[in-house]
């Protein structure tokens, strides 16, 4: 049954691996603990019988393992779409997930960003592998990609243009411009790389020539990180907080935020209108002599 549904969520729904694979542990957990519950096997046709207070057993035996807010929020969202799923029933038992606090973004000051990704580059093990290196941090920071988006480029996209389309949530297209550095600097990679790049194959490459790992770059950026005595929060994806934070403060509007940034709803790209408000109150507190 839990199979089917993984099936159904990277089929039907288009979700990620990552996605999938969460959605499919919640599902099994969930069966696991109704058969404890209830006394008896659960197949997809006894998952009608699920009411609120089974629900509410679920998720008080998920906080007693130290489940926090926003992770018992994911949760529940994920019973909600396994047991949609199964039942075929939209009107599911009412249960409030917690209150999760939505944190508002960390950008990053230009000049750290820029200081963050050259360290990475020159930390690199290889010329070319700096190069690359290089350039997937500036489609973080100078195009607002998310690390998944750049790593999942193809050298279909080459020759680079003053655009290029980008593949993201749940193969959703959008087109993103191309600064002249970032352009630059993915050409300085390419004509490094001792790989050949056809064109249906990852543009970037890791150093035995396969396509990339997320987990390289993250280590990088790690290190990086601590050797410069940045703030932890100085991750790959606060790169795409930035660039989102400085074009909003640049008189970007939202709608065209939203566009750049590839977010499904407006509500996504709100967050970044608080982080302006955020920075403000931090002048007003430290300026003010009434403050």
């Amino acid at each position: 049954m839990t199979l089917a549904f993984g099936s159904h969520l990277s089929r039907d729904r288009r979700r990620s691996t990552h996605t999938v694979r969460a959605y499919v542990a919640v599902a099994m957990r969930l069966v696991g603990f109704l058969q404890d519950h209830w006394g008896e096997a659960v197949e997809r046709a006894t998952l009608a019988r699920v009411t609120a207070p089974d629900l509410r057993a679920y998720l008080a035996c998920r906080r007693s393992a130290g489940l926090g807010n926003a992770s018992a929020a994911r949760e529940l969202s994920a019973v909600r779409t396994f047991l949609r799923w199964a039942t075929g029933d939209e009107a599911l038992p009412g249960l409030r997930g917690p209150r999760v606090k939505r944190g508002v973004p960390r950008p990053i000051a230009p000049a750290d960003a820029v200081a963050l990704a050259e360290e990475v580059a020159e930390d690199a093990a290889q010329p070319w592998i700096g190069a690359r290196d290089w350039a997937i941090l500036l489609l973080l920071y100078g195009a607002g990609l998310r690390i998944g988006e750049a790593i999942g480029l193809t050298a279909a996209i080459l020759p680079l243009g003053e655009t290029m389309v980008v593949t993201g949530k749940r193969d959703k297209t959008r087109i993103v411009p191309l600064l002249p550095q970032v352009r630059a600097a993915i050409e300085a990679y390419v004509a490094a790389c001792p790989w050949p790049l056809p064109r249906p194959d990852a543009l970037f490459r890791g150093a035995k020539g396969g396509p990339l790992a997320t987990g390289v770059i993250r280590r990088s950026v790690r290190g990086a990180r601590i050797r410069l005595g940045l703030s932890e929060r100085t991750t790959p994806h606060a790169l795409r907080h930035s660039f989102a934070t400085h074009l909003l403060g640049r008189g970007a509007d939202l709608r065209q935020l939203q566009e750049l940034l590839g977010h499904a709803s407006l509500s996504s790209t709100q967050i970044y209108t608080a982080v302006d408000a955020a920075h403000l109150l931090d002048v007003y507190r430290n300026a003010h002599p009434r403050a």
